[in-house]
């Protein structure tokens, strides 16, 4: 689990994984704002703070594991270490809880998945986001790895553009899961749609493709965002049959007079 998290902490200190962190930091601030509760968790990424626009009084940061310090010597909050798949509270005792790249990352997404359906509250928000296999990013990501399965290692064929570890899930696989787990999607976007390069000067001469990817091919974004709410369906209880009342007193009843 080790090279997972060192190899995503890398990728984020580079060009496009500022930029996207840029963008998600933005997403997950509006998202959590005016969410209320008590208590809200972040499984995993320190380097996006995605409760920092929250105002529940309970906020806590959890790792897998504790990460080495950082090069400018600050090292992340974090409140607890623990496995995504088991976490440390009891049932229906979380209002939100925000997974940054969490289910891509882990060995078993459906069952983090499961345990965060377990802790959280009815009516409680899981805010996730992830890449997109089915963009620029995706496809760059995709040939890479076709290439080094195959051996085609010339002119750079083979080399990654995102995180080497990691299953990327696709945004339609992931409302199915969470269709499966009684969740409802609440909102749903994408976001980062610059071609895949490598230095900030290039990435920024298609800044311009932000505004027109969102307005003409949206779903085909870097990176994906949504946010999901727990359904606890209702059971209706079947009482007693209740009498019919009995009427008090009789009403008059109207008698046409003859002559």
């Amino acid at each position: 689990m080790t090279a997972k998290i060192i190899g995503l902490t890398d990728w984020f200190s580079t060009a496009p994984g500022q930029y996207l962190l840029a963008w998600e930091q933005a997403q997950f601030d509006l998202a959590v704002a005016d969410l209320f509760g008590y208590n809200a968790l972040q499984l995993g990424l320190p380097e996006l703070e995605g409760l920092q626009a929250n105002r529940m009084p309970h906020r806590w940061l959890a790792l897998p594991e504790v990460l080495p310090a950082r090069a400018e010597g600050r090292a992340p909050r974090v409140a607890l270490i623990t496995d995504a798949a088991a976490l440390p509270f009891p049932e229906a005792s979380l209002d939100l809880v925000v997974l940054p790249h969490t289910l891509e990352f882990s060995a078993d997404p459906h069952h983090v998945l499961r345990e965060v359906e377990r802790v959280l509250v009815p009516e409680g928000r899981v805010v996730i986001s992830g890449f997109n296999p089915t963009s620029l990013w995706g496809l760059r990501q995709g040939r890479g790895r076709f290439c080094a399965r195959v051996g085609l290692n010339a002119f750079g064929a083979s080399s990654l553009y995102l995180p080497e570890a990691g299953d990327f899930i696709g945004p339609w696989r992931l409302r199915d899961w969470l269709r499966l787990l009684s969740f409802e999607v609440e909102s749903d976007r994408f976001g980062c749609y610059r071609p895949a390069m490598r230095t900030d000067t290039w990435l920024q001469r298609y800044a311009w493709l932000d505004r027109a990817g969102a307005r003409w091919w949206p779903i085909f974004g870097a990176v994906y965002f949504a946010v999901a709410v727990k359904r606890v369906r209702g059971m209706r209880l079947l009482g007693p049959a209740w009498k019919p009342r009995r009427a008090t007193s009789a009403a008059p009843v109207s008698v046409t007079h003859r002559h």
